[in-house]
């Protein structure tokens, strides 16, 4: 499992959800429409002469586990660093979250609008065709969602969660992610996230519900020039 971890972007897009994938034998993205993600076979000398046939001079990707020098035609518009946390605890305990509904295309632009509004991450019109998604809504508007993105192995990500500013504080967010937790767990699945290095209060939450620190690593949003 920890070699997985150590480049699960890859691991994801060269092996379960390579069908959503674009690319050549050493470096995938996901395709267009999907979240803006690149992966490399190796961290230390990314092949990107192979991605750039597959990618918009006006494109943004995010790169993860790759701290080497940016090779020409490409540059960093962003570098900062995640912390990668695994669940590491029981079954949580049953929470009633039959009021939350599993998204489909049809909730597509509206899980796109919620994602904009709030950035949990890299998230696209079709990321939530890379695993369960569900969300609350008040009356026909989506007020929080919560998902699965990257998948390898028996490991699932647990992705896209957020509310919308004028509904936080009302526990959407752990209820959402304590369902995917316990479906994922019930297929034989590990749960795993992404969390950025100053998001301190997601930190502190995501602890008290049981991940734990896999590793901390850098985290670059890079373009072709």
């Amino acid at each position: 499992m920890s070699h997985l971890l150590d480049n699960i972007v890859w691991h994801a897009l060269s092996g379960p959800q390579k069908r959503f994938s674009v690319g050549a034998d050493d470096i995938r993205r996901f395709a267009p429409g999907f979240s803006p993600i690149l992966g490399f076979a190796n961290l230390e000398r990314p092949n990107f002469n192979a991605i750039a046939s597959f990618c918009e001079p006006a494109e943004h990707f995010y790169c993860g586990d790759w701290s080497g020098p940016v090779p020409g035609g490409w540059q960093i518009e962003e570098e900062s660093t995640v912390l990668r946390m695994v669940w590491d605890a029981p079954l949580p305990a049953s929470d009633d979250v039959s009021d939350a509904i599993q998204l489909g295309l049809q909730h597509a632009a509206q899980a796109l609008e919620l994602a904009t509004l709030t950035r949990p991450g890299p998230f696209g019109l079709r990321t939530i065709e890379l695993g369960e998604y569900f969300g609350f809504f008040e009356s026909e508007r989506m007020i929080a969602m919560g998902g699965e993105r990257l998948h390898a192995g028996l490991l699932r990500e647990i992705s896209g969660v957020c509310t919308h500013p004028d509904f936080r504080g009302r526990g959407f967010a752990r209820r959402l992610m304590n369902k995917l937790i316990r479906r994922q767990m019930q297929r034989n699945e590990t749960p795993f996230l992404h969390v950025m290095r100053d998001n301190t209060t997601a930190h502190a939450l995501y602890h008290r519900m049981g991940f734990r620190p896999y590793r901390e690593t850098v985290v670059r949003v890079i373009s072709r020039v």
